[in-house]
């Protein structure tokens, strides 16, 4: 550990790195915000007419699902850069753990193999439909407090 902390004592650039100097607006994070609960709910709404249809996973879902995910994987990081800036630190800890169980359940998703397409769809609908109001809270929550 000693050494650790001597390293980063020495070396050049450590600490005041160009990232430290970027700020991000909190509106970024707002903004970000609506569009993951709008792209989650334009995935949710198209996985829960496939699986009512007993359709199974398709192209479009999978766009919508990836960018859903990216949306998600933004958002996860402007937080953490909000934090660093020290904005948000009064928010309820719920608001960072709602926001990022959608993600979460993407990843548990993964971690299956699905031979059966349509089943793919109903599990991703239901999962997605429950990170949707995750989200929606996380954001409701986010609102509440970004001016506190």
């Amino acid at each position: 550990m000693d050494v650790l902390s001597l390293i980063a004592q020495q070396g050049r650039g450590l600490g005041g790195g160009k990232i430290d100097n970027f700020i991000v607006p909190s509106s970024v994070h707002q903004l970000n915000g609506g569009l993951v609960v709008v792209s989650l709910l334009v995935a949710g709404g198209w996985l829960t007419w496939l699986a009512v249809k007993r359709r199974p996973f398709d192209r479009s879902a999978q766009v919508l699902v990836a960018l859903s995910q990216v949306f998600l994987i933004v958002q996860a990081l402007l937080g953490i850069k909000l934090l660093d800036q020290g904005m948000g630190v009064v928010q309820l800890y719920i608001h960072y753990v709602g926001g990022t169980i959608p993600l979460g359940f993407y990843l548990i998703v993964g971690w299956f193999r699905f031979a059966d397409p349509v089943r793919r769809a109903r599990v991703l609908a239901v999962l997605v439909d429950i990170g949707l109001a995750s989200a929606v809270m996380a954001y409701l929550i986010g609102q509440a407090y970004v001016n506190g």
